[in-house]
């Protein structure tokens, strides 16, 4: 270790500066209060040994003084002192001091007293170790021992702060493994978390840069952060990521996709932070692995993050939902479902605008229960409704009543009427 000793006298200097070597240790000599201030500055140490009676700063000033300039550091100080009273005592250990020894000092009793002291540095170091490995393994996700959620949040923003400072382009990756529960149902958990662990080191080879992040984001889901990346370099990524889980060849026979593990993508590009979030990134992520998946899976698919309005149509009636989409689909980020169940579900992961819900599913039982669970769902509460329908007529304005849904219309309204009525209702 290497030891301060603070010492005005020189014959006990010389002496405690031998005593130290003899221990094993390197002395390191100050002859003041001040002097021992000026060589901490730029010298670590692992011990001081500290004189109380000195001219001008005395032992506890100088032991005060260092206790407030190490902050949380803490090292192990001795005072040595000629008084043996109890208020020394007392005084000595609210300066900060850990122990005493009194002049004069044996080489035996201060060897003893360094080996005490070493003996809880060394603790010290060892829980400050321990902490650090706790911490860090507080960031990982325990299974695949990537970010876990939080950490990856927070990283995340903070890197989203940096591109958002130098008006760099940002985007994200959703990436969820194909049939998962399929696999771990047919292959046992076991089997589910190596094809986890697998995954997860296929898509790490296809990262490369130290400011890319990637994150388990639940289950068999994963999230990517590319800062400095646009939408071509995005589906790059994404296209390299599920050619290496498919070049895993791990056997998925119960896959209605493939017969080996595929992954589906979704990304979302933010060329101009200004205006947007992190979070509005990633639920656009999001929403293009709900195209990815709609579109048969085993597939990427990138969007550019619009000033676009993200709007859920939801009916059985297939001819109602081309009707609409026809009209919208150029001027809205539209989402559509077929059931009560597929609409709760996007509408609740992904946080549209607007609800356009079709007669079909609203006047099915199910319906009024949808829309009790919108209304009271913290995320979906502040969502407006609209009834679509074929034609309007009173039993449509009959069961908007019914559902409480104050806002109503039929295929009969389309163009400009249309989008400024849209817009009307998001607003």
């Amino acid at each position: 270790m290497k030891i301060l000793l603070v010492e005005d006298s020189a014959t006990l200097r010389y002496a405690m500066r031998n005593y130290i070597i003899d221990a094993g240790h390197e002395p390191l000599v100050a002859r003041s209060g001040e002097e021992a201030l000026q060589l901490l500055e730029n010298t670590p140490v692992d011990m001081i040994i500290m004189d109380v009676e000195m001219p001008g700063l005395n032992g506890f000033e100088t032991t005060r003084l260092i206790r407030e300039w190490l902050a949380g550091h803490w090292i192990p100080i001795i005072f040595v002192t000629g008084l043996n009273e109890d208020e020394n005592y007392r005084e000595g250990i609210e300066a900060g001091g850990d122990d005493y020894l009194i002049k004069p000092v044996s080489f035996m009793i201060i060897k003893a007293k360094i080996r005490a002291m070493e003996r809880i540095a060394e603790m010290r170091d060892q829980l400050s170790r321990l902490n650090s490995e706790l911490e860090a393994l507080s960031q990982l996700d325990s299974l695949t021992h990537i970010y876990n959620r939080r950490t990856f949040n927070e990283l995340a923003q903070q890197q989203w702060a940096l591109v958002k400072r130098h008006q760099q382009p940002i985007s994200a990756l959703m990436i969820d493994v194909d049939h998962f529960k399929l696999f771990n149902d047919h292959y046992g958990h076991p089997a589910g978390d190596s094809c986890l662990k697998k995954v997860t080191q296929a898509i790490k080879s296809c990262l490369h840069r130290t400011t890319d992040i990637l994150g388990r984001y639940g289950g068999e889901e994963f999230v990517v952060l590319l800062p400095e990346t646009d939408a071509k370099g995005a589906m790059c990524v994404a296209q390299s990521i599920g050619e290496a889980i498919s070049a895993l060849q791990l056997r998925h026979d119960v896959s209605p996709t493939d017969s080996h593990v595929t992954a589906s993508i979704g990304g979302a590009t933010c060329l101009r932070t200004t205006g947007h979030d992190l979070e509005e990134l990633i639920k656009n992520a999001d929403r293009a692995l709900y195209k990815a998946k709609r579109a048969g899976r085993n597939r990427s698919w990138v969007d550019e993050v619009a000033t676009h309005k993200t709007l859920l149509l939801a009916d059985s009636n297939l001819e109602l939902i081309r009707h609409f989409t026809h009209h919208l689909q150029t001027h809205f980020n539209l989402l559509t479902a077929e059931t009560q169940t597929e609409c709760l579900e996007l509408a609740v992961d992904l946080h549209p605008d607007l609800i356009l819900l079709g007669t079909n599913i609203a006047s099915s039982p199910a319906g009024a229960d949808l829309c009790k669970i919108l209304a009271r769902t913290p995320k979906t509460a502040g969502i407006n409704l609209v009834l679509v329908s074929e034609q309007q007529n009173e039993r449509t304005l009959e069961l908007g009543n019914t559902l409480g849904i104050k806002h109503a219309f039929d295929k009969s309204l389309n163009g400009p009427a249309l989008l400024n009525k849209i817009v009307e209702f998001i607003h």
